[in-house]
């Protein structure tokens, strides 16, 4: 009922914003707005306070604290503006087309007088040639090493989320379709911030935030940066992901979006799951599956204190429906409503904007055949996934004068349920397998940043402040694994008997539950000044963040007792395994739990970084800048497991002095020379640090934190060259060298026939490479308006690492190799054509990713590498109904080559069947889909 009733609420929702939107279109006046930016052209800092006027009538305004502006009710036609600023000269921009009930966006931007006489000086050029000069600034005075993608070029791929979007990036991966690696550098060596305030990691066992519970049309810009300042968190090395949520509209509307896709191994195929509920479907659990309150303690069950009574009331509180359930799997089906607003108080000058906006994404895949093969293992497994993503955004905005209060809020859920189905053989046990597996995993991370911007003084200096919560969880409510066997050379109708005798990780029913709380607040003050008779910055801040995890995991079983017909119970069907009838007998099974497993492998974990930073923005000459400073962090970490005895606790306690200097020497008034030198670091997440292990049935390994781990100390080096044929277009060289000192990976720590994964500090690792970006019109071929029209872009990254490994005390494969998760290249490429006045546009896109190392070899198990995917995606993009509407046909993934991890057996660095071991080889299948959007 709650759910039909906030189904009820919503669609009121949306039926009273619709008749607001089109009562607010019928009364459309026929003036229309301009809205911009108007900056420094050398430094592309904001102008506060300067002056645009709609030349021949009383229509202005002055910028407020981020240097924007907004002229309401200018009629519709051709304008020009006059700008003023004190100390810049004066611009007058003619041909400006102003369109009726519509915002014509134009950023400007200014040249500081050198000297009263040019202070008098009106300089003058079209809104077409002042378009491309702030687009010119905009590129060139970044004052680090960046890269990103702006609201336009997301709304133009065919990219659903953050994740897809960031493969669009020069020298970005992804890894398992979410997680980030810059630069051949895996999660653990970026960070990424949500307006302005650190992101949480998602995931309970690693650090990495999962981009994929970002939709991209929440997304206003996306940055890189792969050189560090001091004013950015220092624990990166990689990049430092900084996502912008849409903030302040530029008009009032209402847009809906619908969209529907097929997969080629999935759609309208036969899809198997546990048990299905309504609620499933808006990413949320029913509660069945959850742990009741009023279940025995852990003690109880380890102890085998329960009466019988007791033992079959809490038997029967778990969910005991092990069906599998066939139905079709439907197409995947996406749903957006977004409401901007935005009130101009005439009066004042002042301005409230609000952002307000739901999604609701659907999936269901199906991985076909996911082949293993591996030191005696050889399974084919059929996995089933359904996932449901639902998220909200509310930004609200106000500005007066020289300040702007921000409130953003963002809200994302991904509820994924799988079921996997295994055959095959296990020869170290020489019997052949039936396993299957129901696992629930439901991650939401809630956000709240309020910040705010403040300028005052004659010299124009500015304070700017953020206070952020966030909360993130990860609920893995019953795990449920349970496998059958029988003899590896049985035959026909021969029973498969249920391994349910003993109780192990492998065969559990595991119940995790994790949130973190983050808090976090920073405080930046910078002001202008002059040094060497040249402008200056100088910035300085403090920065506070604080972490409070809390992990529960319990390892539940019923085992058999020695009853007369057990034999004939253990060849039971899984779906009567475990039936009511054995249940009400009272004797079969009896409640247990893996000793120690609560008390060890729960834990509580905190941790603080209390930073403060000085920086120089110095102006050295006309064409030298450098940006330059220090940044120093203190960080405390203390984690504990629930017994709380000293073995079980891992501390960390450091205090670093992260120095950086950015210098950039403009070459031409459109090429640059950067050169960049920074410290970083990398710290272990909580879990790698947890000294206890858990099980993964999908890898078939047990994994183990460790708590010795250190933080890693990094030294970067940049040279990059940057060319600007043209506004928007860009042609780059970089290179780059890294070292690492105690770099943390993951090694295939085994001395037994079971695979375990550990976590280690490998002493020096270094990592070099060299990054090549092209994104130019076709039109120096032959000025076409065919060719003028279509755009090809590039980038391509070739890197080269080498580690040490650490002294283990056992014998390694191999003393040195690649750093885990490097790709020796990187190549992103793409065609976009537009024709038909903007109205058609098609974009073509690849992507692949080099053989890349996943886990370091052990004694036993050597090394597992990721093969390479070649992906090509496809859109075309057609605006109807006089523009609003807009149908994007997308095609992704269309070769639909493998993705596969194997054992390089034979050390010839490909993958061959006949001599390689097999970890995973499966496909995804090709998608195709369509979007259809509507603007109001």
């Amino acid at each position: 009922m709650q759910v039909k009733k906030l189904a009820i609420t919503l669609f009121k929702l949306i039926v009273c914003l619709l008749l607001t939107a089109s009562f607010s279109l019928a009364h459309a006046q026929s003036t229309g707005k301009l809205t911009g930016k108007i900056t420094d052209q050398k430094t592309g800092e904001a102008l506060i306070g300067a002056s645009i006027l709609v030349e021949g009538s009383t229509r202005g305004a002055a910028t407020n604290v981020n240097g924007e502006y907004t002229i309401n009710d200018v009629p519709a036609g051709t304008h020009s503006v006059l700008v003023r600023y004190v100390g810049y000269q004066n611009k007058q921009i003619s041909e400006i087309l102003i369109k009726a009930g519509q915002p014509t966006t134009l950023n400007i931007v200014l040249t500081e007088a050198a000297t009263q006489q040019l202070a008098a000086v009106t300089v003058r050029a079209t809104a077409r040639q002042e378009s491309a000069n702030s687009l010119y600034a905009q590129q060139k005075n970044s004052a680090r090493v960046t890269d990103g993608i702006s609201a336009e070029a997301i709304r133009r791929s065919p990219d659903r989320n953050t994740a897809d979007v960031l493969k669009r990036v020069s020298g970005v991966t992804v890894q398992d379709n979410k997680f980030v690696v810059v630069r051949g550098l895996s999660d653990r060596y970026n960070n990424a911030t949500l307006d302005g305030a650190p992101l949480p990691s998602t995931e309970p066992n690693r650090k990495a935030f999962s981009f994929d519970i970002v939709p991209s049309n929440m997304v206003d810009n996306l940055i890189i940066n792969k050189t560090a300042t001091p004013d950015l968190p220092g624990d990166f090395a990689g990049g430092s992901v900084q996502v912008t949520t849409k903030d302040i509209p530029d008009r009032n509307y209402t847009s809906v979006s619908v969209g529907a896709g097929y997969n080629t191994a999935s759609t309208f195929k036969d899809f198997k799951s546990g048990q299905r509920n309504t609620s499933d479907y808006f990413g949320f659990d029913n509660g069945d599956k959850k742990l009741p309150s009023s279940f025995p303690s852990s003690e109880a069950l380890v102890n085998n204190s329960l009466s019988t009574s007791q033992n079959t009331a809490a038997i029967r509180s778990l969910q005991q429906d092990w069906n599998v359930y066939n139905k079709k799997a439907l197409p995947s089906q996406n749903y957006q409503l977004t409401v901007g607003r935005v009130k101009d108080f005439e009066k004042t000058g002042n301005r409230f904007g609000a952002t307000v906006s739901l999604s609701y994404r659907n999936t269901q895949n199906y991985y076909q055949d996911l082949f293993r093969e591996f030191y005696g293992n050889k399974y084919t497994d059929q996995v089933y996934k359904f996932s449901t993503n639902v998220g909200a955004l509310a930004n609200f905005a106000y500005t007066w004068g020289k300040n702007k209060i921000t409130l953003k809020n963002t809200y994302n859920r991904i509820y994924d349920d799988q079921y996997l189905s295994r055959a095959g053989v296990n020869e170290n046990i020489t019997s052949q397998v039936r396993f299957s597996a129901f696992d629930l995993i439901q991650k939401a991370v809630f956000k709240s940043t309020l910040e705010g911007t403040h300028s005052f003084g004659e010299k124009g200096s500015k304070l700017t402040w953020s206070a952020s919560y966030s909360n993130t969880l990860n609920d893995q409510p019953d795990q449920r694994k349970a496998n059958y066997v029988r003899d590896i050379n049985a035959t026909g109708n021969a029973p498969f008997f249920a391994q349910n005798t003993t109780l192990g990780k492998e065969n559990a029913r595991m119940f995790t539950y994790m949130t973190e709380n983050g808090y976090s607040g920073n405080l930046n003050y910078s002001t202008p000044l002059k040094m060497f008779n040249n402008s200056a910055t100088f910035k300085a801040g403090l920065n506070s963040s604080y972490r409070d995890r809390g992990f529960t995991v319990r390892f539940i079983g019923l085992l058999p007792n020695n009853v007369d017909d057990l034999e004939q119970i253990r060849q039971r069907p899984l779906n009567t395994l475990y039936g009511q009838d054995l249940i009400d007998r009272g004797d079969v099974y009896r409640l247990s739990e893996i000793p120690g497993s609560y008390l060890d492998e729960s834990y509580n974990g905190h941790a603080m970084t209390n930073a403060g930073y000085a920086m120089l923005d110095n102006k050295l000459s006309d064409k030298l800048r450098v940006v330059w400073g220090v940044r120093v962090e203190h960080f405390d970490l203390d984690l504990q497991n629930l017994r709380k005895s000293a073995l079980s606790r891992a501390q960390l306690s450091n205090v670093d002095v992260l120095p950086s200097a950015n210098f950039t020497y403009s070459l031409t008034p459109k090429a640059n020379l950067r050169l960049a030198y920074y410290r970083t670091l990398a710290r272990p997440e909580f879990r790698e640090l947890a000294p206890f292990g858990y099980y993964d049935y999908e890898q078939v390994s047990f994994i183990t934190g460790n708590p010795n781990l250190k933080r890693t100390l990094i030294d970067n080096f940049d040279l990059r060259y940057e060319f600007f044929p043209s506004a928007g277009q860009i042609i780059s060289v970089s290179g780059f060298y890294k070292s690492f000192q105690n770099a943390i990976e993951a090694y295939n720590f085994d001395q037994g026939s079971n695979r375990q994964i550990e976590y280690r500090n490998s002493p020096k690792v270094t990592v070099y490479g060299a990054e090549f970006e092209l994104r130019h019109s076709l039109g120096f071929i032959s000025n076409t308006d065919f060719l003028k029209n279509t755009t090809l872009y590039t980038n391509v990254s070739l890197i080269k690492s080498k580690a040490t490994n650490p002294d283990l005390g056992v014998n390694l494969n191999y003393s040195e190799r690649p750093l885990v998760g490097q790709a020796p290249y990187v190549v992103n490429a793409g065609l976009m054509h537009t024709f038909l006045e903007n109205k058609v546009t098609f974009n073509a896109l690849y992507n692949v990713v080099g053989r890349r190392l996943n886990v370091v070899g052990g004694p036993i198990f050597p090394a597992i590498w990721e093969a390479p995917r070649n992906v090509i995606d496809l859109q075309l993009g057609i605006k109807v109904l006089k523009s609003r509407g807009e149908l994007k046909l997308n095609a992704n993934d269309i070769l639909n080559q493998r993705s596969l991890f194997y054992f390089d057996r034979d050390g010839n660095k490909k993958y061959d069947q006949a001599a390689d071991q097999t970890l995973s080889r499966f496909k995804y299948g090709s998608n195709y889909s369509f979007v259809f959007s509507y603007n109001f």
